[in-house]
């Protein structure tokens, strides 16, 4: 006999994924109670861990490359919610700091998360979140973004 789920069509894993991905991002811009968008937001997150964090720390802890972070912070200087100064000790870098405006914003972001992560995890066990979150972080490991930044400038 054979084993059913070895015959079963392949799930449309990467489709479903980046749907999932643009529709939450869309939905959660839209919310007219969002004061920042979802990437000003997982700044903030970063920074309300370790304000003053450098550029290239955030970069990192956000996925991006130094150009994605550069322009995501210099948003969010415009926006008033974190200031941007000279490292002391190497005048080359710089620190990202949470301004009065951004802590309150920060605080908004956090309550909205929660709300949005109620409602992924709604219909489903701590178990099978377990496993989901397995998951996603195993993409992470798979294909780590030291490869993608090589093979994209091998292009």
């Amino acid at each position: 006999m054979r084993n059913s789920r070895a015959a079963a069509p392949h799930p449309r894993l990467i489709y479903l994924l980046s749907v999932a991905q643009r529709r939450l991002q869309r939905w959660m811009a839209a919310r007219p109670e969002s004061a920042v968008t979802p990437a000003q937001a997982g700044l903030l997150f970063i920074l309300g861990k370790q304000d003053g964090a450098l550029m290239g720390e955030a970069g990192a802890a956000l996925d991006m490359g130094p150009a994605g972070v550069s322009g995501l912070v210099d948003r969010t200087v415009a926006a008033k919610l974190v200031e941007r100064r000279a490292d002391r000790e190497d005048g080359r870098a710089y620190r990202i700091w949470l301004t009065p405006k951004g802590r309150t914003a920060l605080a908004q972001a956090k309550t909205s998360a929660a709300e949005v992560n109620a409602a992924l995890t709604e219909g489903f066990t701590a178990a099978e979140i377990d496993i989901v979150a397995r998951w996603l972080t195993s993409i992470q490991d798979k294909f780590p973004r030291r490869s993608d930044e090589q093979n994209g400038a091998d292009q």
